[in-house]
């Protein structure tokens, strides 16, 4: 969940409902239909005292929308076809761009596993997954004896995306402050992470660099930029393989309604189109959507290996999945 300054609502869609085929073909999230499935009612069930098992169901939003998707028309996106020898951390799940990592991760069949305070919310978030696709252990990244090493077992790529907001808000209630999340959190995460991990990538911040300076010294009065530069730093001394996404204003979400099909009719509208550049130079909005994408694609391009990124995204067509695409931008940033 990137820190939020500033928050700007979606309009509901109309959900048209469409004809299921049996074989689905897997698309990008941003190709993903308007969905209006329900999502039946789903149990939850305890595995261990850490570890969550979700289970499958015919009847679940994830089947519902691997089914609804081949019904989408000359999509000009890269397939991403599932792969057994990945198996994704996401750190932040329930957040605003964490939500969003973990939907376009099952509309992919990619093999997930979440980290959450609260791991009832993946039932509420992700309606019931089969384990081999979606595992959920309890654990809070501010309480270092929380990360047991269990926890970290076949995980080869991370992402973090976790968060709080700039300003005090009621999401600090239970010391959930930068201080807390950005940097002693980030910082427990990656020194808890096994040396075979192939790639983190931590999303932060526009800004980090500059702030003392303003406008940025408005946002940091109570230190949030600072606190993710302290983990970026930390990420970056770690010796572990990394990449780092900078997100300007996030748009689009976040989204409150917890239910798969709100995820995966969310669309970035005529905003697609991707900016990326280095130096902490860019200002401007990006749509969560976009950040999630950024973060799924950074995993496997080998380039984007010990960088630093910003991200922004304009009106225009985007890359959608496409991982050529999304490689060209990330290396036309590196040459800028």
């Amino acid at each position: 969940m990137a820190t939020e300054f500033f928050f700007t609502p979606i309009p509901d869609l109309p959900c048209p409902l469409g004809k299921f085929s049996k074989h689905p073909h897997r698309l990008p999230l941003f190709a993903l239909p308007p969905l209006s499935v329900s999502s039946g009612n789903h149990r939850f069930k305890s595995v261990s005292t850490s570890k969550f098992k979700l289970s499958s169901s015919s009847s679940s939003p994830v089947n519902a929308v691997r089914e609804e998707v081949i019904q989408t028309p000359n999509s000009d996106s890269q397939t991403i076809p599932p792969s057994s020898s990945k198996l994704v951390l996401v750190v932040g799940g329930s957040g605003g761009v964490g939500q969003l990592v973990v939907a376009s991760l099952l509309s992919c069949n990619i093999k997930s596993r979440l980290l959450l305070r609260d791991p009832e919310k993946a039932t509420s978030l992700f309606g019931e997954q089969d384990e081999e696709t979606l595992q959920v252990y309890t654990g809070d990244t501010r309480n270092p004896k929380d990360l047991d090493p269990s926890i970290f077992e076949g995980v080869t790529h991370v992402i973090c995306c976790t968060g709080t907001t700039a300003f005090p808000s009621k999401r600090w209630d239970g010391d959930n402050t930068p201080e807390k999340v950005d940097w002693a959190g980030v910082r427990n995460l990656v020194s808890a992470l096994p040396s075979s991990i192939k790639r983190i990538v931590l999303v932060s911040s526009v800004g980090v660099t500059k702030f003392n300076e303003l406008p940025w010294s408005i946002m940091n009065l109570f230190g949030v930029l600072k606190y993710k530069k302290m983990g970026e730093d930390f990420v970056r001394k770690s010796g572990l393989p990394f990449t780092i996404i900078r997100p300007g204003r996030l748009t689009d979400g976040p989204y409150t309604s917890y239910d798969l099909n709100t995820l995966l009719k969310a669309t970035a509208g005529k905003r697609r189109a991707v900016l990326i550049g280095q130096g902490d130079k860019l200002v401007g909005e990006v749509s969560r959507l976009v950040v999630a994408e950024a973060c799924i694609q950074a995993l496997d391009i080998e380039s984007t290996e010990g960088e630093v990124y910003e991200i922004n995204s304009v009106e225009g067509e985007g890359p959608g999945s496409d991982t050529q695409k999304w490689k060209e931008l990330f290396e036309a940033a590196r040459s800028q």
